[in-house]
């Protein structure tokens, strides 16, 4: 018997950062936690590293089931910071 292929995972918004640099700490942060993340981007923003305009914007993304924690654990963080 085949396998149905499984639907995509939504994804969700959790985050918007300028620039590859803090998208990228994000990323690292959330990974760290066992939560898979995807990040969308400008192409030309990312070679040429362009910050204006929206250009350097990058949406943070995980998939739905798990974007309280990913927003748990970006908080916990900020508290740390403070």
């Amino acid at each position: 018997m085949k396998e149905e292929p499984s639907a995509p995972e939504e994804l969700v918004l959790i985050r918007i950062v300028q620039g590859q640099m803090e998208a990228q700490i994000i990323k690292g942060r959330l990974e760290s936690e066992g939560i898979p993340v995807v990040l969308k981007y400008e192409a030309v923003g990312a070679i040429f590293g362009l910050t204006i305009n929206g250009l350097g914007e990058v949406r943070v993304m995980v998939p739905a089931q798990v974007a309280e924690a990913a927003r748990s654990a970006l908080t916990e963080v900020q508290d740390e910071e403070a």
